[in-house]
């Protein structure tokens, strides 16, 4: 298997199988080592690359906005014709006032404002996908996995959203538009919207996805078949977890035990015992870990593109040398075999 380019839903975006991530820009990565990361990836021929107005992660307002600004000043000095450049706007869950105020509601006004901002910083004329970070309404996320009616709150029709992104779209200002973190209602919402009122259709939907997070799997792989709207995966390593390394050494350095707030999803009961299992099977095949996790998203069919990150270069080189990992139907049944004993541990 090498870097294979796929299209994204009814777009004309031909994106790379796997996707730079950023969000250590401006944190754990200078913008030197990003833009060393950046260069390495177009060598190796990706050409999608992912950021957010938001990051690096996790937020800080001292920080923000910065990991856009590291990418828009590598962009500039590319030719931009041959990039795809995805970011993605805020939504109003997370809190975040530094981020435009704290005025994250999908409408007219705040959507014009985040695209502003996004192209500014990234020195761009233009965005190739732009994201709906997470949904503007109650939803779980980010380890929950239960929906909880008492959270209610407004949130923006979907036919507004759709329109405010349509006249962006008409001023050439973004060119395709995706979804991240979002289920099947919402994405049938939108999709619904589009149709009804002959506005723009969502191309993507930029979930979690990983070993032992396979939420996509029951909830939206037939739906994301149907309507042509394919996967970007991101969390492929689950925040370095199915590198092993939090199991065998719980303090090893990473954004695990650098930061607070990361440990939501994965601390379940079946995580450890889950990871144990595919870190063996690893073992068995001779390979590492991380090469295995990584192999099993680009695998899979119905992921248009997989998003890593890294803090180094040797990570870096792991992620993206996986694609070459050779997946067969014995290691396909041994993975799921795994899967059938410690299901979805971590959604």
């Amino acid at each position: 298997m090498s870097i294979q380019y796929n299209q994204l839903g009814d777009s004309d975006l031909k994106v790379s199988n796997i996707c730079l991530g950023t969000m250590t820009f401006g944190q754990q990565n200078t913008e030197k080592e990003g833009h060393q990361q950046l260069d390495y990836a177009i060598d190796q021929g990706i050409n999608f690359f992912d950021t957010a107005e938001m990051y690096p992660v996790p937020p800080r307002e001292n920080n923000a906005y910065s990991t856009e600004t590291i990418v828009g000043n590598w962009v500039k000095n590319q030719a931009r014709d041959q990039i795809v450049l995805a970011t993605k706007a805020a939504g109003s869950a997370r809190g975040m006032p530094w981020v435009r105020g704290g005025e994250h509601a999908f409408n007219r006004t705040n959507l014009r404002n985040a695209v502003e901002g996004s192209l500014k910083r990234l020195q761009t004329d233009y965005i190739d996908l732009y994201q709906l970070h997470w949904p503007e309404r109650n939803t779980p996320m980010f380890g929950q996995y239960l929906f909880n009616p008492e959270q209610e709150r407004n949130y923006t029709a979907f036919a507004e959203t759709l329109e405010a992104l349509s006249e962006l779209i008409t001023e050439g200002k973004i060119r395709n538009i995706g979804l991240s973190n979002e289920w099947p209602w919402g994405l049938m919402q939108f999709l619904n919207a589009s149709e009804r009122e002959n506005l723009p259709r969502v191309v993507s939907m930029q979930n979690a996805y990983n070993l032992i997070n396979r939420t996509y799997d029951s909830s939206l792989r037939e739906m994301g078949y149907r309507e042509n709207v394919p996967l970007l995966a991101y969390s492929p390593m689950a925040f370095g977890h199915l590198s092993a390394k939090y199991v065998d050494d719980s303090q090893s350095r990473g954004r695990v035990n650098i930061f607070d707030g990361f440990a939501q999803r994965y601390e379940k009961p079946a995580v450890e015992p889950a990871i144990r299992a595919y870190a063996d099977l690893a073992n068995e095949l001779n390979t590492t870990p991380a090469t295995l996790a990584l192999a099993f998203t680009y695998s899979r069919w119905f992921c248009a593109s997989s998003i890593i990150g890294a803090t180094n270069m040797d990570q870096l080189t792991e992620n993206i040398n996986a694609i070459n990992f050779e997946w067969t139907n014995e290691i396909e049944e041994a993975i799921e075999a795994i899967h059938l004993r410690f299901f979805n541990p971590a959604p």
